[in-house]
């Protein structure tokens, strides 16, 4: 066939829509949708025929013309069309707060609460028993300052936000001191000394990147009478300098400094603090509530850290706390009163769907061995070499059932708790390597991602190892049926 006798055999738009099954498509997909797809599949069809020379004309497949074929075409379209960006995956990795993956996921209360809640209405701005309008700040805030000893809370969207409003409610005008080996990346290129420019202070660096005193903070404070007088006079320490308005701690969260190290401590920073009538900042960042130390985690937790007597503290909601994307602050009530009256207070708020993951997460902290056994995060840190094993045995034995031309191993790995958390922390864990006859390990790897329900792995020394303590018990069949052909 020549191109226009090509051109002339593409049916009419009105013709595809008659077929049985774009009729049944329309009423449940809409007919504008259909429609498009119909469009969009001659418009194809019409593009690649012109494109074509005389002699591909004549081998072109006349078939692909045929009203049934176009209409097949246009259905498939429209499912394609359908599908969603953001799905459920498994993590095989062993890294439990990946980033990349959606960091910490929720435990089953939090999951209910999102839907029950989210599905028609609620009280986030409402006060029922008074019947009038209530503040979406006070639904976490009872709670949050029972478990951790705070005199106020207040929820933001993560936690560089945190940071931005702590520091433009706090420090705007100001000099907020801060330690040298502190001035972290919290990733994305998100810098600490950035989010304080952005925030109205001033960054006033004291120590080394190794060593910071106590001393140095102290010796770094100006009063707001030498900061008038340092406009006046340049002051030979670094010219003009203003009042200072904080010392800001910030936890090394996603690194760690070793060797000749110093640092001052909380308590030391508080002590300072009184004596100059200065709000001590704690950026904690992971979020951690419990001791873990049982488990290898020595990290600073939540309670312990206020108890020092710092003024404001603020850390993640889906770090290691395992509840969902959130920048929560707690402290004095002074401060959070400021911050929740603050025009950035709206830009930075969260809505109902967070709150309600909040507080269910929330809830299983006033029992620590619930929390231990509910919030995937923590059960997934304290989970034992022993437990992985057995775990990592159930996975092969199930692949084994659904594929036995597999070569499977039980090897032993180090996990990690990822995220900006912990990056000394390895945890004992094992994997099953698999191997699938002369195929390599990329190879195989690729399948497992374009699985149904799709299977990120980790690839060590051209291995393929499925890392079991960062997969659920309940997806350890899907693992296996991901590798079935």
């Amino acid at each position: 066939m020549t191109k226009k006798e090509l051109l002339r055999g593409l049916p009419k738009i009105d013709e595809v829509l008659k077929q049985e099954s774009l009729v049944v498509l329309s009423e449940e997909k809409g007919d504008l949708m259909v429609t498009e797809a119909v469009r969009a599949v001659i418009a194809g069809l019409r593009a690649s025929i012109l494109d074509l020379s005389d002699k591909k004309a004549e081998e072109f497949d006349a078939s692909a013309l045929e009203i049934e074929a176009v209409a097949e075409a246009a259905e498939a379209k429209v499912l394609r069309d359908e599908e969603l960006n953001l799905y459920p995956l498994i993590n095989a990795t062993g890294t439990i707060l990946h980033t990349n993956l959606g960091r910490a996921p929720l435990c089953r209360d939090a999951v209910e609460n999102v839907a029950r809640v989210s599905k028609g209405y609620s009280d986030l701005e409402y006060n029922v028993p008074k019947g009038k309008r209530g503040s979406r700040h006070d639904l976490v805030g009872d709670l949050i300052a029972e478990l951790t000893g705070a005199e106020d809370a207040m929820v933001v969207n993560n936690n560089a936000a945190a940071t931005m409003i702590v520091l433009a409610t706090i420090g705007a005008g100001k000099e907020i001191v801060v330690s040298r080996g502190e001035l972290v990346e919290i990733g994305g290129a998100f810098r600490i000394p950035d989010i304080m420019r952005q925030s109205g202070a001033y960054l006033q660096e004291v120590g080394t990147s190794n060593k910071t005193k106590a001393s140095d903070y102290e010796s770094a404070i100006i009063t707001k009478q030498q900061a008038e007088e340092a406009k006046l006079n340049m002051d030979p320490r670094g010219g003009m300098r203003f009042e200072t308005g904080a010392l800001m701690k910030v936890h090394k969260s996603n690194y760690d400094i070793v060797g000749f190290t110093e640092e001052a401590s909380l308590e030391e920073l508080v002590e300072i603090g009184r004596k100059y009538d200065l709000p001590v900042i704690f950026d904690m960042g992971n979020g951690l509530m419990l001791d873990m130390s049982a488990y290898g985690l020595n990290e600073p937790n939540i309670p312990a850290s206020l108890a020092t007597g710092i003024d404001v503290m603020l850390f993640s909601g889906d770090k290691l706390l395992g509840g969902p994307q959130a920048g929560i602050i707690v402290g004095k009530k002074k401060y959070i009163k400021a911050m929740k009256k603050h025009p950035l207070a709206r830009a930075m708020r969260v809505d109902k769907m967070t709150f309600a993951a909040l507080e269910a997460t929330l809830m299983k902290y006033r029992d620590p061995k619930v929390a231990l056994r509910d919030i995937p995060v923590l059960n997934m840190i304290s989970a034992s070499g022993e437990e992985m094993r057995a775990k990592a045995e159930r996975l092969a034995d199930a692949i084994k059932r659904v594929n036995p031309a597999l070569s499977l191993e039980l090897v032993p790995v180090e996990d990690q708790i990822g995220g900006g958390s912990a990056p000394m922390v390895r945890l004992p864990g094992w994997a099953v390597s698999v191997k699938d006859g002369m195929k390599s390990a990329d190879r195989t790897e690729r399948k497992l991602r374009k699985a149904e329900v799709p299977v990120v792995a980790r690839i060590n020394e051209d291995r393929l190892l499925l890392c079991v303590r960062t997969i659920a018990e309940d997806e350890l069949e899907t693992v296996a049926e991901a590798l079935r052909k």
